[in-house]
């Protein structure tokens, strides 16, 4: 037999209501910032392992661009604020969109440079 694949396991093929609600948890971020994820989170962390681990993601990627945009205020007066804000703002747009769209293929999403403060 095939050695088992390393990594997460794959989502539920049959829980599309745990897909759903780990997309939502990642597309929230864009119009609720971290409130989506956490919501998200304290609802179903007892009961879907896919749904939570993806909204703690989530959680953690918004606390890490709140923590990189209040960084970057002060270093606007320096110059080179501007460029880090608005680098963490293009990637506080297009990393959910990415993860959303691989959570609703029922993918176990990662972000890169995301500090993990949640457990």
């Amino acid at each position: 037999p095939p050695p088992p694949p390393m990594g997460p396991p794959p989502a539920p093929t049959g829980a599309s209501d745990d897909r759903t609600l780990a997309t939502i948890s990642h597309a929230g971020q864009l119009l609720g910032g971290f409130v989506v994820p956490l919501v998200i989170y304290l609802i179903k962390k007892d009961e879907s392992p896919f749904v939570a681990d993806q909204a703690k993601e989530a959680l953690n990627f918004s606390i890490t661009v709140t923590i990189a945009s209040i960084v970057s205020i002060p270093l606007i007066f320096v110059l080179v604020g501007i460029l880090t804000l608005l680098a963490t703002m293009v990637l506080a747009f297009i990393f959910p969109i990415i993860a959303a769209v691989a959570a609703n293929r029922g993918e176990w999403y990662r972000y890169p440079l995301c500090i993990r403060l949640v457990r």
